[in-house]
């Protein structure tokens, strides 16, 4: 998305109480974005990286912690398309993870006996 293009989208969002910014370029993409700061301290980025298609990073302190996928046809969308798919977005569904969780099977293990060290082996020759 071209800076101007963001700016337009951002200032609409603005309108309807969406607390958005333009997301500047990063290293090797000349694409700007759209960062919507969300109510519980996560952001999502919105299109800024260079991809077609209209799609979001939900970022909390810097670690993505969700998505938006890739909406079907967005790349064709006008300003208003993209307005209206930012504002209208669940940020909570769905909830991508780096690493799928694993049903356990059986009991979780005990941890490893702490290994002694000088204090204790000290305290037990002062005991003898």
């Amino acid at each position: 998305m071209e800076e101007q293009r963001a700016a337009r989208v951002v200032a609409a969002l603005r309108e309807r109480n969406v607390f958005a910014h333009v997301k500047l370029p990063h290293a090797g993409i000349t694409q700007y974005g759209i960062r919507v700061v969300l109510s519980d301290g996560r952001e999502a980025i919105w299109d800024n990286d260079g991809t077609a298609g209209l799609e979001a990073q939900i970022m909390r302190n810097g670690v993505l912690v969700g998505f938006v996928p890739s909406i079907a046809g967005s790349e064709n969308f006008g300003d208003n398309q993209i307005i209206e798919a930012i504002a209208a977005a669940d940020y909570n569904q769905p909830i991508g993870r780096s690493q799928p969780s694993r049903p356990r099977t059986g009991p979780v293990p005990a941890p490893p006996p702490r290994p002694v060290g000088l204090t204790d082996r000290l305290r037990r020759a002062f005991r003898d």
